[in-house]
């Protein structure tokens, strides 16, 4: 059965953006980057929320910009393929590989897992991850953890009142102090 994962970057604070929005201490350096696009080859589906889906759509036309490096290139060539779907209540038509959701998350989950397919079913966004951790579906927790406190924002863990126990599978330390940790839920 696919996975069902939920990565993104992470304050030390435990925060995806600070209080004014801004996530501009996200920057990856050339290692991190390299790694999203590692992580990205193993996506066979991504669940976003409106507000990730709409930071992504720069990727959609990114490999037009003659500025951009090879590293770009190559996460454009990845992420512009890799179906999608959106969940929103405002957006009416969404781009590329993007899909609407047709249901609730665990409606979208349990289909998705259905389907003949490979790779992670991947969550992006907390909000979205909140609804499905609510739902007990979540197997594991990838954050990219920045050594940086922003006091206050959207956290990346749901704050719900219900006890998860993770197990450590995975530690990796990048040079510029970002430090990678995988949890597998223990059930």
């Amino acid at each position: 059965m696919r996975s069902v994962t939920y990565s993104m970057n992470v304050s030390l604070d435990g925060y995806i953006v600070g209080p004014d929005g801004g996530f501009d201490w996200t920057a990856p350096d050339e290692d991190v980057f390299r790694f999203w696009i590692d992580e990205i080859r193993e996506v066979g589906v991504h669940l976003l929320g409106r507000r990730l889906y709409e930071t992504m759509l720069y990727w959609e036309t990114a490999d037009q910009d003659p500025t951009l490096d090879d590293a770009g290139r190559e996460w454009t060539a990845l992420w512009n393929p890799l179906p999608k779907v959106v969940f929103s209540t405002t957006l009416t038509a969404v781009r590329g590989s993007a899909r609407l959701a047709s249901g609730g998350p665990a409606e979208e989950i349990e289909r998705l897992r259905a389907e003949p397919g490979e790779g992670d079913i991947a969550i992006g966004g907390a909000t979205l991850a909140a609804q499905v951790a609510a739902s007990g579906l979540i197997d594991e927790y990838r954050t990219v953890v920045y050594p940086v406190l922003v006091g206050g924002g959207i956290p990346f863990f749901p704050r719900h009142e219900r006890r998860v126990n993770l197990e450590l599978v995975e530690t990796r330390r990048f040079d510029s102090g970002v430090v990678y940790l995988r949890h597998r839920v223990t059930r």
